[in-house]
């Protein structure tokens, strides 16, 4: 699966994007990112306060609580602002 990561979820992590393969267990966003925070302290930091991580699944704005399912794309980044 492909992963995403923008703006200062990127720079926390150190990379614009990755391919995963989640382990069965991952069944939500939530999980994932709980997955992802034990590889290692830059992803524990980026998905430190979940309060303020956005999520989409194949480009569509979801909550963390959706399941994966077949998702081909997965992307996380801050709350959109606008001007």
């Amino acid at each position: 699966m492909r992963v995403l990561y923008f703006a200062w979820v990127r720079e926390r992590i150190g990379k614009a994007e990755e391919m995963i393969d989640f382990p069965p267990e991952v069944v939500t966003l939530a999980d994932a990112v709980a997955w992802l925070s034990k590889k290692d302290e830059t992803y524990a930091h980026a998905f430190g306060d979940l309060r303020v991580i956005r999520a989409a699944i194949n480009q569509q704005m979801v909550e963390l609580d959706t399941p994966i399912g077949d998702a081909r794309e997965i992307a996380f980044f801050p709350p959109v602002t606008g001007g």
